[in-house]
């Protein structure tokens, strides 16, 4: 692991399954724009909170499922680890090569492209976190419950998780539902709505002299008693729930996040 300069490709997308499913569209170039805000500094101060909750000697095996453009991939590499990153996106896979540099060590993060309901590894790993709400794209439970027993398949014996998720109540509370905002010569227009179980977002970038563009975000608001039930039926233990990367005691009225940590139940 570690050595792979451009990602190997595993499955796109699962068979018979549109290509215009939202995620196969909303993570290209125009996202780079949309949150060129995330930065990594942002994403160092929020793995080393994990680093401590991983417990995990220097050199462990870490895959960070759905890295996008790889910001906590290369944090996680840049604190000792033995880091793979895998993600359905191209072009996100595309950024987070040109940036990685190797770190102090020259050691590059392993790229892979996969989707996460089938990921085209064996494992097994030490660990696996899935951050930044990373989860919950799809329109069928059975799919995303997929998703925990392919990180609880990942996983060694004993070995751990993290999962990064939006906290539904908070969202309810506290959702915009309507901004716009310019970056140059680019307007982008957010709309915000829940209705039947996900949380959306519409977003249009307009240009002078240039068709605007329209892409769709969707997550379903999985409560904690919902993840509590996947995680058994997957074989994942869960330690603890915190309500950022602060460590707060997780609050389910007013924790912006839902940050999980557990072990794979022994066999």
């Amino acid at each position: 692991m570690g050595e792979t300069h451009e990602p190997s490709y595993g499955p796109g997308h699962s068979p018979g399954e549109p290509e215009e499913a939202w995620y196969n569209r909303s993570f290209g170039k125009d996202y780079l724009l949309v949150y060129k805000h995330r930065d990594k500094a942002g994403a160092y101060e929020e793995v080393r909170a994990m680093v401590g909750w991983l417990s995990l000697p220097q050199g462990a095996k870490v895959l960070d499922l759905c890295c996008g453009m790889g910001r906590h991939a290369m944090a996680l590499r840049d604190f000792g680890y033995d880091v793979t990153g895998m993600d359905l996106s191209k072009t996100l896979l595309a950024e987070a090569i040109r940036h990685d540099d190797g770190g102090q060590e020259g050691r590059r993060v392993n790229w892979i492209r996969g989707d996460m309901r089938q990921v085209p590894l064996t494992g097994p790993f030490d660990a696996v976190v899935n951050l930044f709400t990373s989860f919950g794209y799809f329109d069928h439970h059975e799919e995303n419950a997929r998703v925990l027993m392919e990180i609880a398949r990942l996983l060694h014996a004993k070995g751990r998780w993290i999962i990064d998720f939006l906290n539904p109540a908070y969202v309810r509370e506290t959702l915009v539902p309507h901004s716009v905002r310019a970056d140059g010569i680019t307007q982008i227009e957010e709309i915000r709505t829940i209705a039947a179980g996900y949380v959306r977002k519409s977003i249009i970038l307009r240009e002078p002299g240039s068709k605007e563009r329209r892409y769709e975000e969707k997550v379903r608001l999985y409560e904690l008693d919902d993840f509590k039930r996947m995680l058994k039926e997957a074989g994942l233990v869960l330690d603890a729930v915190y309500g950022g990367p602060d460590q707060t005691a997780y609050d389910r009225l007013r924790s912006p996040r839902m940050i999980m940590i557990g072990h794979k139940q022994a066999e």
